[in-house]
């Protein structure tokens, strides 16, 4: 369906109202013929190289309309027999009131917009031995509630209002003067920002009180709607996405969290994200739970004391559907909005794996999907003019070619912030190939990683490593030797060596006891732990972490809908288990080698057991399997002598 505004009169209004960006190319010097009623004529968007353009009778804030309302939902978060209603702000240009000028929406929601609970945050204490019952943590101040806070929030305003279009803020169920409580990535989180949409389109009530009648409508809207945010605010666009909903056209999700299993947990391991060591969903819910305190009682009671409690199980760290509700993969097959993801490839916060997994499934279905990564860490949007051109053709319809352009940009290594990224095909880098590393003997100290498999029989193929949470994975990556890892790396590279795409790994082990962390990192030696802005540790190349408990249900993708239970070790018996490390896409220089470390805890992240688990690796059986661009043949060249 066409969009309700034609661009292609509005491009004619480029030169007469001088609005093209620097660097643009300026519009044909084609001019409207007056309006019949005003020798002024009407303000409208403007559209030059595919981008909207600042028009100078949208950049005057003082004339700017500002609204404030609430749209009512279809769920009852809070189970007070009402649907809940969610908190609204609008800002957009003078003449949707004055001209009757109809604009698209650019649209961002969130749990933080009324604060967080901040140092206050009780996390779990992660000296836990694993499969015990852990201990209980304390509860965290109240986040102080404002009762009158007509402005939401700034963000996007002045980037889009002046580009015209509108631009609206909401705020999740139970934050902020928003009803309902926090549901930490269910249904309520998808059809809160849905409300909103149809609000937009028509569909849905909007009033200008939380517990009134008088309505108020988005008469001054096309109905087309763009959404953006980082982190948590990157996440609701694509739980709105995943409802289906009409007139949501296109997103911008930047280092959005896709499902809540992969951010607590990993292959059956209970992991913290990186930098917030014992964070879990019902810590997230305190750290958001903003709304209104007398009320909140009811929903600590019923969803963090209730299902909370019942369901995250930091005892196992297995799948369940509790997660599955929760796991916005499981629903991508209604997404309809043409998707620009945004993610660092060092984000150990948000991993990289929650925005490939969904760039993967939406390309298979064919939903218009293209990726932007970094080299950065958590957030980090996409350049302007791509989030101008993205908004510019699936809001207003612009032919700028975008849905033709390359499906990944990546912003090289070393690159200024402000420096254009490579574009490539496709992620994976459609020239990568798989190239299989063995590690031989010698892992206390750095034994070799190679292309042909380890021919070593018997008790000298094994080596074992010997669990200690208080050594970090940065110090044992610079240690010469240690027995409490094994490092394995390839010769120097004499020539770069490109990787794009998911490192694989396979290990056969025992331990001595029936539940044990394992943990492996990528580095690049000699080992960096330098840490470069958001870029964190220079040594880390990727990481991965599994439970061995789980390595009769572990599967490829991130696909754990059939995933069985973990089940205890029995001591000293080997099993095998094969999982992903976090995607990447990096240029290993020359001069380096590149290394496999296998260690168990890992400080930053997994729960800290008392010292002593050993883990004893069977080298014939273990491998690597890296996605190199150039397949063997570069592999061989970048090691050649």
């Amino acid at each position: 369906m066409r969009p309700s505004f034609v661009p292609v009169v509005v491009v004619l209004h480029a030169v007469l109202l001088g609005a093209c960006s620097s660097g643009s190319r300026a519009a044909p010097p084609v001019v409207r013929p007056p309006d019949a009623t005003s020798s002024t004529p009407k303000a409208t968007p403007v559209f030059a190289d595919g981008q909207a353009q600042l028009v100078p009778a949208f950049q005057d804030t003082t004339q700017w309309i500002r609204q404030e309302l609430w749209v009512e939902t279809t769920v009852d978060s809070d189970n007070d027999g009402k649907r809940d209603r969610v908190h609204v702000d609008v800002t957009r240009p003078r003449q949707t009131e004055s001209e009757g000028l109809k604009v698209a929406t650019v649209y961002e929601s969130s749990p933080y917009f009324a604060g967080v609970a901040g140092d206050s945050a009780v996390f779990w204490n992660v000296k836990q031995e694993l499969g015990d019952t852990p201990k209980s943590r304390g509860r965290p101040w109240q986040i102080p509630f404002t009762q009158k806070r007509a402005r939401i929030a700034s963000s996007e305003v002045r980037t889009w209002v002046p580009r015209g279009f509108a631009v609206v803020h909401s705020e999740a169920t139970g934050t902020g003067l928003s009803q309902g409580c926090p549901t930490v990535g269910d249904d309520p989180e998808q059809q809160a920002p849905k409300a909103v949409i149809d609000w937009l389109n028509g569909r849905a009530t909007g009033y200008t009180t939380v517990n009134g009648n008088e309505t108020v409508r988005a008469t001054w809207a096309t109905g087309n709607v763009g959404m953006i945010g980082t982190s948590y605010n990157g996440t609701i666009p694509l739980a709105a996405a995943v409802t289906g909903v009409a007139g949501l056209k296109a997103i911008i999700p930047i280092a959005p969290n896709t499902s809540y299993y992969h951010y607590y947990r990993s292959n059956g391991l209970v992991r913290s994200p990186g930098g917030y060591l014992g964070e879990d969903v019902d810590v997230l819910y305190d750290f958001v739970h903003s709304g209104d305190p007398s009320l909140r009682a009811n929903c600590d009671a019923r969803i963090r004391d209730g299902l909370f409690a019942d369901n995250i199980d930091r005892q196992h760290g297995d799948y369940s559907a509790f997660w599955a509700s929760r796991d916005l993969l499981t629903k991508v097959k209604n997404i309809k909005a043409a998707t620009l993801l945004a993610h660092g490839l060092n984000d150990f916060n948000v991993v990289p794996e929650h925005s490939v997994r969904i760039y993967e499934a939406l390309k298979a279905q064919g939903t218009p999907a293209q990726l932007y990564l970094h080299q950065g860490g958590h957030g980090g949007p996409p350049p302007l003019d791509m989030q101008n051109k993205w908004f510019s053709h699936y809001l207003y319809g612009v032919d700028n070619g975008v849905e033709k352009s390359p499906r990944l940009y990546v912003m090289r290594e070393g690159a200024a912030r402000t420096s254009p990224p490579t574009a490539y095909a496709d992620y994976p880098n459609p020239g990568a190939a798989q190239v299989a590393l063995f590690p031989g003997v010698g892992g206390m100290a750095i034994g070799a990683l190679g292309t042909t498999p380890n021919s070593t029989t018997g008790a000298k193929n094994l080596e074992t490593l010997v669990d200690d949470v208080s050594l970090s994975g940065s110090s044992l990556a610079g240690a010469a030797s240690s027995t409490h890892r094994l490092l394995y790396a390839t010769p120097v590279l004499r020539d770069s060596l490109h990787l794009s795409g998911t490192s694989v790994i396979t290990i056969r082990l025992a331990s001595s006891k029936p539940a044990a962390n394992l943990s492996v990192w990528m580095v690049l030696l000699p080992y960096d732990s330098t840490h470069v802005g958001s870029q964190g540790n220079r040594g880390v190349v990727t990481r991965g972490w599994a439970d061995p408990q789980n390595y009769k249900s572990l599967t490829r993708g991130g696909n754990y809908n059939s995933m069985l239970p973990g089940v205890p070790l029995t001591p000293g018996e080997m099993v095998t288990l094969t999982f992903d490390l976090q995607p990447d896409d990096q240029i290993i220089p020359p001069g380096k080698q590149l290394g496999i470390m296998i260690m168990s805890s890992d400080r930053e992240f997994t729960l800290w057991p008392s010292p002593g688990t050993a883990l004893t690796v069977d080298l014939a059986n273990t491998k690597i399997v890296l996605p190199v661009v150039g397949g063997m043949a570069a592999y061989r060249k970048a090691v050649a002598p």
